[in-house]
């Protein structure tokens, strides 16, 4: 593999959270403003949205995404969708930066064979908040996810299986890049309210094989 984070991605530390499951801490730190520029430019094209659960109710967080595939939600359901529906156009292609860094990320966490295809873009503004959910929509769960974070800082929630298991609350900062797969893969997480600091929204790039 290209090591591309060798010298300034490599992560300043490992936090385990449980089997399959890791915080690289820093990770993607010194990327920050690129990342950060390529958001800008993306939902230039995409916009971010508030999107509507199948329940009807809008949610917190605004999205956005780039890929071959998009993460959506409406009255019809979630699902994966090759077109944006706000602009019935394909989503913008994933840029270099972001492929390299989830693959290099899911291999510094054990899942060397990881290739995205999809990365769910969210944006939090002070307040905001994501409730504790799975992530299963995508059609190949022996593949993890890659949780990249920009911005304000996070409490991340890492749960267990079910609903009501107890959670774990993780603090995660700028360049912090949380890997979760094999037996965690399907764990609940979520993210308590966005609280004010020196940025104006917290950012998060969510990198997955969907198809």
């Amino acid at each position: 593999m290209d090591d591309l984070f060798a010298h300034k991605g490599t992560p300043r530390w490992t936090q385990t959270l449980a089997p399959g499951a890791v915080v690289l801490r820093g990770f993607a730190a010194e990327s920050a403003p690129a990342l950060m520029q390529m958001i800008d430019q993306l939902t230039r094209v995409a916009p971010f949205r508030q999107m509507t659960t199948p329940g009807g109710f809008v949610m917190s967080a605004a999205m956005s995404n780039c890929g071959s595939l998009g993460w959506v939600t409406d009255v019809q359901g979630y699902r994966y969708a090759r077109h944006d529906p706000l602009t019935g156009l394909p989503w913008p292609a994933m840029p270099l930066l972001f492929a390299q860094l989830a693959q290099q990320a899911a291999y510094e966490a054990g899942f060397p064979d990881f290739v995205a295809d999809a990365c769910l873009m969210n944006r939090y503004a002070v307040g905001s908040r994501m409730s504790l959910h799975q992530d299963k929509n995508e059609r190949d769960f022996s593949q993890p996810i890659v949780s990249v974070s920009l911005g304000l800082p996070a409490i991340f929630q890492f749960g267990g299986m079910q609903r009501s298991d107890a959670v774990q609350r993780i603090p995660l900062t700028q360049g912090d890049v949380l890997v979760w797969g094999g037996p965690s893969r399907l764990r609940f997480h979520g993210v308590q309210a966005i609280k004010a600091g020196t940025e104006d929204y917290r950012f998060n790039l969510t990198f997955r094989k969907a198809g």
